[in-house]
């Protein structure tokens, strides 16, 4: 009896992903700007509304200058913050809900190189829009600050890109962009209140005084703070920008550990 050796079918194999690549996460957040210029009403909510916002801060203290130096610091690098959380989280999941996610995790993609390519993305957009807030702030606006313009435009650069890993972590859990928008609250709200915005840390109850300690946003106003009052570069601002930029790269790392294909 003879025995016909059965044909070799080949094994479907996933697309290799290998380490991180520069090409990849250059050529991901290439595809991503593309897609972007084609959505001026996505590019003016990311550069145009944080300095609208500021705008609109000046005149309501216009009666009061000193206020507005007071609190538009800080505002600087909130402003960019919040909108890069919500346009990068929205984003982010229209990628996913559309499949365009899942294509490219197919290719040799991987998981870092998307993430690190969306932030490199909206990173460009996050300089953009820091640069034109700054500039707006100081220069028209008539924000005064005792230490270097360039260090505001640091840290709400950082800001900015803290918004963006943000969103990019949270997309992660949203099944619509409906629910993304509800994260807002959630994540975004809890630090504005705390921060020390509104009031000294210090003069809070010990608990919240204790949680607005580890908040990233935190950190993200005593910088501002810090060059508001101070002329040269103090320990604290150097403490408060590497938290920051700390925080954005532990979350963009978050964001890569639980990047999902496609949404159920």
């Amino acid at each position: 009896m003879s025995t016909t050796a059965p044909a070799h079918t080949p094994a479907r194999t996933a697309a290799p992903t290998g380490a991180f690549s520069p090409a990849r996460t250059t050529s991901t957040a290439a595809r991503t700007l593309r897609q972007l210029r084609h959505d001026p009403r996505t590019i003016a909510l990311m550069v145009l509304v944080p300095c609208l916002m500021l705008v609109l801060l000046r005149y309501v203290f216009d009666a009061s200058p000193r206020t507005f130096d007071n609190i538009g610091a800080s505002l600087l690098g909130i402003f960019p913050l919040i909108t890069m959380f919500l346009v990068t989280s929205i984003a982010t999941l229209r990628e996913r809900t559309s499949g365009t996610l899942e294509r490219l995790l197919a290719m040799p993609l991987g998981k870092a190189d998307v993430i690190a390519g969306y932030a490199l993305a909206f990173g460009v957009i996050a300089i953009v829009q820091s640069a034109l807030a700054t500039g707006l702030a100081v220069w028209l606006l008539g924000l005064d600050v005792t230490g270097s313009p360039w260090l505001l435009l640091l840290v709400a650069l950082l800001d900015a890109l803290l918004g963006t890993a943000l969103g990019l972590f949270v997309s992660a859990f949203a099944a619509s962009e409906f629910q993304a928008v509800q994260f807002m609250p959630a994540v975004i709200f809890p630090q504005l209140l705390l921060c020390g915005l509104f009031t000294p840390r210090s003069d809070m109850h010990p608990v919240l005084e204790a949680i607005s300690d580890v908040l990233p946003m935190s950190y993200a106003v005593d910088g501002m703070n810090e060059v508001l009052h101070h002329t040269d570069m103090t320990t604290t601002f150097l403490r408060d920008i590497v938290i920051v930029a700390g925080c954005a790269l532990l979350v963009l790392g978050l964001g890569a550990a639980t990047l999902r294909r496609r949404t159920e």
